[in-house]
């Protein structure tokens, strides 16, 4: 079977792997290849093993190159093998797959070649870190911002006024949002002192189109959306590096920002709007050096602040509830499932965040976000109990861990509430 025959069978993935095995001229060093590929030595092998099934020969392992080392050339007995047959097959087969990567969009091509974000692994910038900060430092805090669904209407009528979404009010609420986490880590302490602050991106940044009835009612469509969307959250993150000096992004997608009829398993991120903002953002802000991104390209995203270890996820993995736990049910069985999970692959967390409920809790081992949208439609249809527009700020103590939680509310200023009730007269 030809090679590009053999090559068409592969997946993307494996297709990367073995240009980046073959281009090292068949005398690769496994670990080599894996740090190019940003994987361990072990799914390489796995990787390997598969393609060595699915199209045997594609790969120029070194035996065979030996081999041809040795053995003369029929047509020139004194020209050793090496100088003609390795160089043109390697050539051949890198012509034929820069030809098939021409016609492959696959996610890692997107990432590398429009946005030109870095292959390798994320770096925790070092006061992330460092359990031994200047003297009188609080600890490094976290604004965690999800769930604002943006371009979502929600009509104060149809909830007897309780709250009132569109894109005017987000605009003034993620504005209210920064000003007032700066107000409250300035000035509620004497002398604070942080050396960064974490900027946690936890999903549903945009309304999206997967309901009937939110393609009906959005402000805007989804593209004006993300693009509208990008450029407030670049004036965030630039206004928390300009008061703090560093800011950390750990991102993770949501279930609103799809642009499939269901939230897939494979490539999950790569179907939403969500990560396509995240890495708009990364590309935007890398000759930064005061903001580092962490955008995973799987639904969590792994991270610690001094010994704190964190695991951040949207929530929408995490199902069912009841009208007397809420949520409460759900995320615990999920949180408990997660971490055992976890334990066995040996990538175990103190705290889980997680927004998808719009509603603030904060427990021992988890935190669950509200949102910049507040009460909507939905919830109050299902009776769901009311909740402001709020979103997560805790510090993170190099001893003490978690600190100082607070809800920032956004909506105090959306004056007076009236609600209309049917008056008899005596």
């Amino acid at each position: 079977m030809a090679a590009n025959a053999k090559l068409r069978k592969l997946t993307p993935r494996q297709r990367e792997v073995v240009r980046v095995w073959n281009d090292l001229a068949g005398y690769p060093l496994v670990k080599d290849v894996a740090s190019k590929l940003g994987l361990d030595t072990s799914p390489l092998w796995r990787i390997r093993q598969r393609i060595e099934e699915a199209a045997p020969g594609v790969l120029i392992d070194r035996q065979r190159v030996q081999q041809q080392e040795v053995k003369p050339a029929a047509n020139d007995p004194t020209q050793p093998a090496s100088k003609a047959v390795p160089d043109m097959e390697t050539k051949a087969l890198r012509a034929q797959i820069a030809a098939l990567k021409a016609e492959t969009l696959d996610a890692d091509y997107v990432k590398r070649q429009i946005f030109k974000l870095a292959e390798t692994p994320v770096e925790l910038p070092r006061w992330l870190v460092d359990t031994t900060p200047e003297a009188g430092s609080l600890g490094v805090p976290t604004l965690f911002a999800s769930d604002w669904h943006w371009a979502e209407v929600v009509d104060p009528r149809q909830i007897n006024g309780v709250n009132e979404y569109n894109l005017e009010i987000a605009h003034q609420r993620a504005s209210k949002l920064i000003q007032k986490t700066i107000s409250l880590l300035r000035h509620e302490f004497t002398r604070p002192c942080h050396p960064g602050i974490v900027f946690a991106l936890g999903g549903d940044m945009v309304s999206g189109d997967i309901h009937d009835e939110l393609m009906a009612t959005n402000a805007v469509e989804i593209m004006p959306a993300v693009h509208d969307l990008i450029g407030v959250l670049a004036w965030c993150i630039t206004t928390l590096a300009d008061e703090f000096g560093a800011v950390f992004v750990p991102c993770v997608s949501g279930n609103h920002g799809r642009n499939t009829h269901k939230t897939r398993a494979k490539g999950r991120n790569y179907t939403s709007f969500d990560w396509l903002a995240y890495v708009t953002l990364a590309r935007l802000f890398e000759n930064d050096k005061r903001i580092t991104f962490l955008i995973p390209d799987g639904p969590d995203a792994y991270y610690r602040v001094f010994g704190t270890r964190y695991l951040l996820t949207h929530g929408d993995q995490f199902r069912g509830g009841d009208g007397m736990i809420g949520a409460l049910g759900p995320i615990i069985r999920g949180d408990h499932r997660k971490r055992s999970r976890n334990g066995q692959i040996d990538a175990g967390y103190d705290v889980m965040l997680l927004g998808h409920w719009h509603q603030y809790i904060h427990l021992q081992r988890l935190i669950v976000n509200g949102s910049l949208k507040g009460y909507d439609e939905y919830a109050y249809s299902n009776n769901f109990g009311f909740e402001r527009a709020r979103q997560a700020l805790w510090i993170t103590h190099p001893v003490h861990g978690i600190t100082f939680p607070f809800a920032v509310n956004v909506d105090d200023d959306q004056g007076e509430i009236v609600t209309d009730w049917v008056s008899v007269a005596a």
